[in-house]
């Protein structure tokens, strides 16, 4: 159970204080509801961009990371489709130094020509090591669009293609920053060795008085029902050949989303998982073998990849994945099982709230989710799943024409 108390600013900003004495450091996390679902077709990788250029320096911080360091603290950031995270972690006596930075670049990032210049060929050279050069790299933009058309998770987050980048302008990215990136699109957790009063006077000493910003609203089309199988063959400069299977998950709110979510941990969560036992230790099938969800606030995948065997056909490969699919739709997963596999979701969860970093970035997940105290009341959720709706919801999901394939074949293959 993390507890926390919650401030609405009257600019709209969110602010959730835990107190946790156990350890000498505070975590500062800012979620900014915004990710790549939010940009425009013709400009993808806005989201991924601002990442970077969040570290561009602001009016009276023009080096980010020079105060901080000083201060003992280190930061970071991620984007995903739904959201933008940036977190700081310093000795609790330095906690105001991470608000006052993050306030500065809420309020006055240095958006000009060169600091553009500069973070653009950073994204560009990104996209081009990781999708371009990287084997399989690319999978993300193959999947995105076998399996979404209208939605705008049919991108991947870094973007469609560096050109969208490469042609941002100035007056592009300022409209974006004022946007999304205002207090009343953002939530503000600080997590550690604070008072909570005191925690939430230099939250309004700092973001008080900044604008609140427009309202914006997140209206992606509903992706339409998927009727028919796709599949796709890549012939590309990979090493081996690779499977990639992927069908549409529940929304990340929706009840069914968490029975599905066990169920991936079924198949792939650990060496005693039915992918890894059966297809990859006992039959040899595979080489390497996962699958996972992305747990999209919005209809997302779950994804399962893996490396055929040596002197295995990727029709073979296919067809043992199908036929441990069908086995979680035609036979009642053991109690026994579900209950090892309950077991250790919960322990995971309990693990990870030791981490004041967690509880931080956890407490603005769930309050742009929902709201924070989700997060303690899913562990309860998925502890009452039950035999009986996981078959369920594999026989839902795990349907042909439900599913994309894509299979990677080393370009030198004839």
């Amino acid at each position: 159970m993390v507890e926390f108390t919650r401030t609405v600013l009257p600019n709209g900003l969110r602010v959730l204080v835990h107190e946790d004495h156990t350890t000498p450091l505070a975590a500062v996390n800012i979620t900014y509801y915004v990710g790549s679902r939010d940009e425009q077709d013709d400009k993808t990788g806005f989201a991924h961009l601002f990442e970077h250029l969040m570290f561009a320096g602001s009016k009276n911080a023009p080096d980010f990371d020079d105060p901080l360091q000083r201060a003992g603290g280190e930061n970071n950031a991620f984007t995903t489709n739904d959201y933008t995270t940036f977190y700081e972690i310093v000795p609790a006596d330095n906690l105001e130094i991470a608000l006052w930075l993050e306030s500065d670049r809420m309020l006055a990032l240095n958006i000009s020509k060169k600091s553009l210049d500069v973070q653009r060929k950073v994204v560009v050279e990104e996209f081009k090591e990781t999708c371009l050069n990287e084997p399989y790299g690319d999978c993300w933009h193959h999947l995105s669009e076998m399996m979404f058309h209208v939605h705008p998770y049919r991108w991947p987050v870094i973007g469609l293609t560096p050109e969208h980048i490469e042609s941002a302008n100035v007056a592009d990215v300022r409209s974006f920053y004022r946007n999304w990136y205002t207090p009343s699109n953002a939530v503000l957790s600080i997590a550690g060795h604070v008072n909570t009063a005191d925690a939430l006077l230099l939250a309004e000493k700092w973001f008080a008085d900044i604008p609140s910003g427009p309202s914006m609203k997140h209206s992606p089309l509903p992706e339409p029902a998927q009727t028919a199988a796709v599949y796709k063959e890549v012939r590309s400069n990979v090493p081996l050949p690779a499977l990639y299977m992927a069908f549409r998950t529940p929304a990340r709110l929706e009840p069914d989303f968490y029975v599905l979510d066990l169920l991936s941990d079924v198949l792939a969560q650990g060496h005693s998982s039915r992918l890894y036992r059966r297809l990859l230790k006992e039959k040899q099938v595979f080489s390497q073998i996962d699958a996972y969800i992305t747990a999209n606030v919005d209809p997302g995948l779950i994804v399962i990849e893996g490396r055929p065997a040596d002197g295995v056909s990727m029709e073979t490969a296919i067809a043992a994945v199908w036929e441990e699919l069908e086995l979680l739709k035609n036979e009642a997963i053991d109690e026994r099982e579900l209950k090892k596999i309950q077991h250790r979701f919960e322990s995971t969860i309990v693990f990870s709230e030791t981490s004041i970093l967690n509880k931080a970035q956890n407490l603005g997940f769930y309050e742009i989710l929902d709201r924070a105290e989700l997060m303690n009341e899913e562990v309860e959720t998925y502890l009452a799943i039950t035999p009986a709706e996981m078959q369920r919801v594999a026989g839902e999901i795990f349907r042909p024409e439900a599913s994309a394939t894509l299979v990677y074949v080393p370009a030198e293959t004839v």
